[in-house]
């Protein structure tokens, strides 16, 4: 998928389209309290498109508001990088840099990522709002992606919850967790109940976390010419295999 599917998939109302340029100085001055942050976002960056914003006016979903956090809008963008751009800290400043929770479009070169992160009010400075958690991000699917067609048909804003933009925003967040479930079981799937949500978002941070263990071991084991601890190695290899096999269970 092309990044023009990608906003056409999204179903928008043209009351909400923006489509407009926004200048990375807004991101310097709001996102980068680092010098190095500064260059990151001068040098990797090649434009940031405003693509909609999606408000009780533009969409008919109404505000959310409670002691935890406030949604008002929901800002659409779309973030255009250069080859040797730091992808996933980009991705960091930008959901850190704008107020309202941003359904983030990125592109660099052929490969297209989707982010999302929610937003709660700043316990130690009144007024601001910090990332409330984890950036949840995957690569969009491309043609022989056996998930692709189901993804892109479930992220328009038609298909999703619209209690309230907290709860259309967190549907968008369940569609990009169930196409990382899918591409562990193979099989998409929208889980019914928050309960469930919960569940396979734990699983699949406890997957993530056993792979990348998997993968120092075998590193490890791969250096190793002692062979009473590469016999220990491979037993420990196996217990986090296990481990893993028992998480992809329960997505």
């Amino acid at each position: 998928m092309t990044g023009d599917e990608i906003i056409t998939a999204l179903d928008l109302p043209a009351a909400a389209r923006v489509d407009r340029r926004v200048p990375k100085s807004l991101l310097l001055e709001r996102g980068a309290v680092t010098a190095a942050d500064k260059r990151r976002i001068s040098d990797g960056i090649e434009q940031i498109h405003w693509v909609a914003a999606l408000k009780p006016t533009t969409i008919g979903v109404t505000a959310h508001r409670d002691e935890v956090r406030e949604y008002l809008e929901i800002a659409v963008l779309r973030l255009a990088l250069r080859p040797d751009a730091m992808v996933s800290r980009l991705i960091e400043l930008l959901h850190r840099a704008v107020p309202y929770p941003v359904l983030a479009l990125t592109e660099l070169g052929d490969r297209l990522n989707l982010s999302l992160a929610h937003k709660r009010w700043s316990q130690g400075q009144a007024g601001k709002s910090v990332l409330d958690g984890e950036i949840v991000s995957t690569d969009i699917p491309q043609k022989k992606d056996p998930h692709g067609s189901a993804f892109s048909a479930t992220m328009a804003l038609g298909q999703q919850p619209r209690v309230s933009l907290l709860v259309l925003y967190q549907g968008w967040i369940d569609t990009v967790l169930a196409l990382q479930a899918a591409r562990l079981t193979g099989s998409f799937v929208i889980l019914p109940t928050a309960e469930g949500r919960l569940a396979r978002t734990d699983a699949l941070r406890e997957c993530s976390r056993l792979e990348a263990e998997g993968a120092r071991l075998r590193a490890a084991a791969a250096r190793e010419k002692q062979m009473p601890r590469q016999v220990e190695l491979n037993l420990e290899l196996k217990r986090i295999e296990a481990a893993w096999a028992a998480a992809l269970a329960r997505l």
